[in-house]
């Protein structure tokens, strides 16, 4: 769920993810420096030391896991796997992040290592393994009739990702001047030959923050909250009694400033599928965690992305207003402007349009689920969906909707990043978009919009590969 994806330096966990390249040949000192600290982790790891392991830690990895965290995920995920049987470096990217090939008794496994300044553990992240595949090089099936200057040129940035070896569909929506273009590329599911349409559903994953944002606004309007409420006003007595709270304000929840940390340290040791980590975390667990946090920095004063944060804002407004998430996402949002295929769930008559969802290794994977945390990235949507949005963000009329749209683009936070609720505000040769991407274990997508230029994109691809530089490079080939 980007704009920073959803991240966490943790054990079997699938937050956080990078393109590999082949290893150097020759180590540098660097790299001489992980691969002894990982031979030290194995070592302890065999002897199912997670003591040891943790004392490792650099301090930036023990603040995002306690160690109680840690010894709770090795003791019930990890050294059930067994000892490692072998273990060879994979890659080692920018000088900094090395990958290991690990196989235990019945599964092989890829350990992601990175040290901080003081050579401590700063990244220690199991993922499943995937032998590295080539580019593909048999151009894959499209839409895009290669006829108009506009065809050649979405077509030039689109082969860039779809021709990638762990991508397999991907769905573009333009509108530029009025008019309104689609192009498909790939397949729904890998071998089906069937070309994902506007009406395939897609996860939207991070984008959701920006319909949180909506209704936020919109109650701002109503009169019925106030963006600078503490929200301590809106929570339990036991858990507003925790006065590093007391300072946030729903604002700052939307904006990335409250200084909340961008997960709940307990939320992977009560995950029963660590590729599905959201649909376990239920209010009980969050509010156990809020009671006793401490904040990472002064609220206000920093940005710093987190889930938790915009999860949190869903969760005080289905307080504020007595409805769950997704009814109110559907009777302020979607109905009003026709959005009829967009939801936090999917009814059997709407499933079988759901595409298969695809992870870093272009492996198929599951979608993820959400319970407490669903406005930080829970629903799904369909391009021809998506497109309406955008255009309500381009052009906002005066009804209510559009009044709380417009509220959403207001600049709340200019120091580091700009980010109006929300909507983060990016730079494109010159041209200032409001943006937002998203990503889950299998799926990415990507909007940005300028009402000046009358420009907006939209994205969805139903593999975990970054859409950022496609939509990116479709917005400057359109300037």
């Amino acid at each position: 769920m980007q704009w920073v994806p959803f991240t966490m330096r943790l054990a079997l966990s699938v937050f956080l993810f990078f393109i590999m390249v082949s290893a150097a040949s020759a180590q540098s000192r660097q790299q001489q420096k992980v691969d002894s600290v990982f031979q030290q982790v194995k070592t302890y790891f065999n002897q199912k030391n997670a003591d040891a392991i943790y004392n490792m830690a650099g301090a930036g990895f023990q603040k995002e896991l306690s160690i109680d965290a840690f010894l709770d995920v090795a003791n019930k995920q990890l050294f059930p796997l067994g000892s490692i049987k072998q273990s060879s470096l994979v890659s080692f990217v920018n000088n900094n992040v090395a990958t290991y090939k690990l196989k235990f008794d019945a599964i092989t496994l890829q350990l992601l290592v990175s040290l901080d300044k003081r050579d401590k553990l700063d990244l220690f992240l199991f993922q499943e393994y995937n032998e590295p595949v080539s580019n593909k090089t048999a151009l894959v099936i499209s839409s895009n009739k290669l006829i108009t200057a506009m065809d050649k040129n979405i077509d030039t940035v689109a082969r860039k990702y779809i021709q990638k070896s762990n991508t397999v569909g991907v769905i573009i929506g333009i509108i530029d001047s009025g008019k309104t273009y689609t192009y498909s590329y790939g397949e729904t599911i890998k071998h089906n030959g069937k070309l994902p349409n506007a009406d395939n559903f897609f996860e939207i994953s991070s984008i959701t923050k920006t319909f949180t944002a909506t209704l936020l606004a919109y109650y701002v309007n109503e009169g019925k909250i106030k963006l600078t409420d503490p929200i301590t006003k809106y929570l339990p007595d036991s858990v507003a009694a925790n006065h590093e709270l007391r300072a946030i304000t729903l604002m700052e929840l939307s904006n990335h400033t409250s200084g909340l940390a961008r997960l709940p340290d307990n939320l992977v040791p009560h995950a029963t599928d660590p590729l599905n980590p959201y649909k376990d975390y239920t209010k009980e667990l969050l509010y156990a965690y809020l009671k006793t946090c401490k904040l990472e920095s002064k609220p206000g004063e920093k940005y710093a992305y987190s889930n938790l944060a915009v999860g949190l804002l869903g969760n005080i407004l289905e307080t504020i207003n007595g409805e769950p998430y997704s009814q109110m996402v559907r009777e302020i949002i979607s109905k009003p402007l026709a959005m009829f295929s967009t939801d936090q769930y999917l009814n059997p008559l709407l499933a079988p349009r759901f595409v298969q969802v695809y992870n870093a290794g272009g492996q198929p994977t599951e979608p993820w689920d959400f319970d407490v945390l669903a406005a930080c990235g829970a629903l799904r949507s369909t391009l021809n969906d998506m497109l309406l949005y955008a255009k309500a963000n381009l052009h906002p009329g005066t009804d209510k909707l559009s009044k709380a749209i417009t509220l959403t683009h207001k600049v709340t936070f200019s120091k580091d990043v700009k980010i109006a609720l929300a909507w983060h505000i990016i730079t494109v040769n010159g041209v200032e978009y409001y943006y937002h991407n998203g990503i889950t274990n299998g799926s990415n997508c990507f909007m940005a919009f300028n009402a000046e230029k009358n420009i907006a994109v939209v994205v969805l691809s139903n593999a975990v590969e970054s859409t950022d530089e496609l939509g990116t490079g479709i917005l400057r080939k359109l300037q």
